[in-house]
C-alpha cells in the first residue's frame, strides 16, 4: 500500500464507473499520523490533506506550508464552534458542518474575514447516537437554511456505521444531494472508497492505507 498504489485504484474505480479520470479528489487524512510520514507524501508531490482536529493541524501544517507550495487542507473531524475562527485560518474547506449553531457562526466569521472555506454539510445517514450529522429526514431544510446563510456549499459527507453495507449509505447520499443541486460528495474511507466513487463520490479520505496504521500516543 502507499500514495501510488491508492491513486492507481482510484483511477481505476473513476474508469469503471464510467466517470472522467482525476474527477475524485484523494484527501490524504494525516490525523495523529508522525511528522516524517506525512512529509515522506509531501515529498512525492501530493498536497490535499485531512485532519480530524483544529489543534492538531495547529502544530503541524504552518511549518510544512513554510516549505511546501500549494498544501490545501480539509477539516474532516467535528467543529466546535470556539474553534470555527482559528479553522477558517488553516482550512481550505470544512466537510464536517453539522448543525444550525455552527453553521450560523461560520456565516458571522464569513462576513468579518471576507471569505469562506469550502463547506460540505455532515449527514447522519445511519442515524446513529453517538454521530455528528443531521438527519437525512432533515437534510433538505438544512441545505436550504444554509444556502439562506449564503454560505458556499459544495456537498455532503457522511461517514457511514462500520457493521452496516456502505453503499447503502452512499446511494442515499448521493440522493440527498442531487435533489439539491450539489455537486460535491465527501464519502468513502480507506476500507470502502472504490464503492463510494461508483456512487459518484468526488472527494475520498484515505489515510491508513496511505500512510500505514495510525500512531496513537
Amino acid at each position: 500500500m502507499g500514495l501510488n498504489d491508492i491513486i492507481t485504484r482510484i483511477r481505476k474505480a473513476e474508469a469503471d464507473a464510467g466517470r472522467l479520470a482525476g474527477s475524485v479528489t484523494l484527501i490524504a487524512v494525516s490525523k495523529v499520523q508522525p511528522d516524517e510520514r506525512v512529509e515522506a507524501v509531501l515529498a512525492e508531490g501530493h498536497r490535499c490533506f485531512g485532519e480530524n482536529r483544529v489543534q492538531e493541524a495547529a502544530g503541524k501544517w504552518p511549518a510544512f506550508r513554510a516549505r511546501f507550495d500549494g498544501i490545501e487542507l480539509h477539516l474532516i473531524g467535528p467543529l466546535q464552534t470556539n474553534k470555527a475562527r482559528q479553522a477558517f485560518e488553516l482550512f481550505q474547506a470544512i466537510h464536517s458542518v453539522d448543525r444550525p449553531k455552527l453553521a450560523r457562526t461560520i456565516a458571522r466569521l464569513a462576513q468579518e474575514e471576507g471569505h469562506c472555506p469550502d463547506l460540505f454539510l455532515q449527514v447522519n445517514t445511519g442515524e446513529e447516537e453517538q454521530k455528528a450529522g443531521v438527519l437525512p429526514a432533515n437534510a433538505d431544510a438544512f441545505v436550504a437554511e444554509c444556502r439562506g446563510l449564503d454560505l458556499p456549499v459544495k456537498g455532503l459527507m457522511c461517514i457511514p456505521p462500520v457493521d452496516e453495507e456502505p453503499s447503502l449509505h452512499f446511494a442515499l447520499l448521493a440522493k440527498i444531494a442531487e435533489r439539491n443541486g450539489l455537486a460535491g460528495l465527501s464519502m468513502g474511507m480507506s476500507n470502502d472508497f472504490e464503492r463510494a466513487i461508483a456512487f459518484g463520490a468526488t472527494h475520498v479520505r484515505v489515510g491508513s492505507a496511505i500512510f500505514g496504521e495510525r500512531a496513537y500516543d
